[in-house]
């Protein structure tokens, strides 16, 4: 039996791998279905991570991480995690190796399985994704200082971060493709109030444009008129929605194992303790996620030092 089950090898993971095997805990297995890193791997460039001074690709980022964390007896299983079970005072992990269904006991469990944001599937999205087209604006706000930006979206993401951008772009255009919008008034009226946000509605991105450098431009539609014009700007900020990766939590009777919000993430108190005893969780799938790497690597290691307290207390380590 596994004394502790790590689910997902981004920051969170690794970050708890390490804190728990440094701490004491001699079996901690990671279950990732690849080579672990994490969403970040996909950036282009990470340059507000404290103590790291020197512009780095997200792959380049995380390669030490994986020999660090490591390197005090974390083991790697490259499984697909299907689906967490508790049964008793025991967990049981549900995987599949490529050759069927497999399962693995552990007494305690850490859910860092993340979350993705999701995509507006606009021509050209994909081609200039991280070379113009962004979904972190706390992340890449400041290469766009003093110039123009788009935001995408009508929920409050997109209106806080709008708000957020004004603060380093000379003007934000807010494209939404109703009057009306989803986040809380409040919030409107805040982004309304701002002379730097002009808003764009009801309009649709029809595409975004580009050259080798990155995104030069969109073609917008007017929804009204359907007349179709060019706005100038280097980078689009996406804001349509976010997805947790929280389907290994989710039981054969299509419930939950543990609490989970209207969004599908996981109610967690600051000590990453879930509703059910032994298993913790850590990063963005979380409630209230900054969707930081720092953030997250916090996440795993708090998570890391609850996990050790536990089973310390029920005395099976």
């Amino acid at each position: 039996m596994i004394d502790l089950a790590i689910i997902g090898g981004g920051p969170a993971g690794l970050s708890a791998g390490l804190y728990a095997t440094r701490g004491g805990i001699k079996n901690v297995v990671l279950f990732e279905k690849g080579a672990p890193g994490g969403q970040i791997t996909g950036s282009s460039e990470i340059e507000n991570y404290p103590g790291v001074a020197e512009v780095k690709s997200g792959i380049d980022f995380m390669e030490p991480w994986q020999e660090q964390c490591f390197r005090f007896g974390l083991k790697h299983t490259m499984a697909e995690v299907i689906r967490i079970e508790k049964h008793g005072d025991v967990f049981r992990i549900v995987f599949d190796e490529g050759k069927g269904e497999t399962t693995q006991e552990a007494k305690a469990v850490i859910i860092a399985t993340g979350g993705r944001p999701k995509k507006s599937n606009i021509k050209g999205e994909q081609e200039f994704w991280g070379k113009g087209v962004s979904t972190c604006a706390t992340c890449d706000a400041f290469f766009y200082k003093k110039k123009e930006v788009a935001v995408l979206g009508g929920g409050d993401t997109a209106l806080e971060e709008a708000i957020y951008l004004t603060k380093f772009a000379s003007k934000v255009h807010l494209i939404h493709r109703r009057d009306g919008f989803r986040a809380a008034p409040i919030t409107v009226e805040h982004a309304k109030a701002n002379p730097q946000i002009n808003f764009l509605v009801p309009y649709a991105v029809e595409e975004i444009c580009g050259d080798n450098a990155g995104v030069t431009g969109l073609k917008i539609k007017n929804l009204e008129t359907n007349e179709i014009s060019e706005l100038k700007v280097p980078v689009i900020f996406e804001f349509v929605g976010y997805e947790v990766n929280n389907q290994v939590l989710r039981q054969t009777d299509d419930s939950y194992l543990c609490e989970v919000d209207r969004y599908g993430s996981v109610v967690a108190n600051l000590k990453m303790h879930t509703s059910v005893k032994g298993l913790f969780v850590a990063g963005d799938i979380r409630i209230d996620a900054p969707k930081q790497v720092i953030c997250a690597a916090g996440d795993g290691a708090q998570a890391a030092l609850e996990a050790i307290s536990y089973l310390e207390s029920t005395h099976t380590v």
